[in-house]
């Protein structure tokens, strides 16, 4: 069985010590159960497959039946707060912790080059920023930025971007875009696309007192939406950034980095409750 810090997903790691357990043994899911102290003989064998979720005391029971303590321990919590909480920032958190647990017991993740260009708004700004900027230093790009950043962060991005083949140099130095995507996996990608957007909003709050009306187009209407109409207006924005996506693709020479922000969000609870 795979060391507990190569694990993302808790429930993964539940079963593989499940059945660990049983190829040694006539180990059962009521066994599991009754050795965590659990009266309901099938209940880990539900947390597993994705059917019921682990309670903050439900987790401090079944550490002891599967022998885990310290770091050990520290690292199953987090993988049940990364897999399970509603909040994008604790989820956040707990991976940047696993990360860092996993890293001080040799183990490197292979979403943690996606994870840290998912943390910044800097990063896909550079990406667009860079290939216009030929000769830029790292301080001269961080500067054009805005806000700006400082060069030792606009350095570690760039060698980001290089790593992850998002972004190389051509035979004189300068930075060229690549065709290549980020990956990873969709729980990653969800605890901090979130944070991303959190900044790129309030970017957009700073852009009304920054930059005058000919240089940024905010607006926006508050309206009462049935859930036919919510679906309505979401589709149309869908096809909406794909007509852009088309007109950005049309672009052979562009001179500044954009951002657009297309939100739709309630503002009251619906009648009833």
């Amino acid at each position: 069985m795979k060391t507990i810090f190569e694990y993302r997903d808790y429930r993964e790691y539940m079963r593989d010590f499940y059945e660990s357990r049983k190829r040694c043994s006539a180990f059962t899911w009521r066994e599991f159960a009754k050795l965590s102290g659990f009266s309901s003989s099938g209940f880990l064998k539900l947390v597993c497959d994705g059917k019921t979720r682990l309670s903050k005391v439900a987790v401090e029971k079944i550490l002891p039946a599967m022998n885990l303590s310290g770091p050990h321990a520290d690292y199953f919590r987090l993988m049940v707060v990364f897999c399970d909480s509603p909040s994008s920032d604790k989820r956040r958190l707990a991976f940047e912790r696993m990360l860092s647990i996993a890293g001080e017991h040799h183990v490197e993740f292979l979403e943690a080059k996606s994870f840290a260009y998912f943390s910044s708004w800097a990063n896909p700004a550079l990406r667009e920023l860079a290939p216009i900027m030929a000769g830029a230093t790292p301080l001269e790009l961080g500067h054009a930025l805005i806000p700006p950043i400082s060069a030792s962060e606009a350095r570690e991005s760039l060698e980001l971007q290089e790593s992850l083949g998002l972004l190389k140099k051509d035979e004189n130095g300068n930075y060229k875009q690549t065709s290549k995507g980020v990956s990873s996996s969709r729980e990653v990608v969800s605890a901090t696309v979130v944070n991303m957007q959190k900044q790129y909003a309030g970017l957009a709050v700073d852009a009304l007192d920054n930059f005058s009306r000919d240089e940024r187009h905010i607006s926006g209407m508050t309206m009462g939406l049935d859930r036919r109409a919510y679906e309505r207006i979401a589709l149309e924005l869908d096809a909406f950034r794909k007509r852009v996506a088309s007109i950005v693709s049309e672009v052979e020479s562009y001179d500044c980095v954009y951002r657009l922000n297309l939100q739709l969000f309630p503002l009251s609870k619906k009648k009833g409750d």
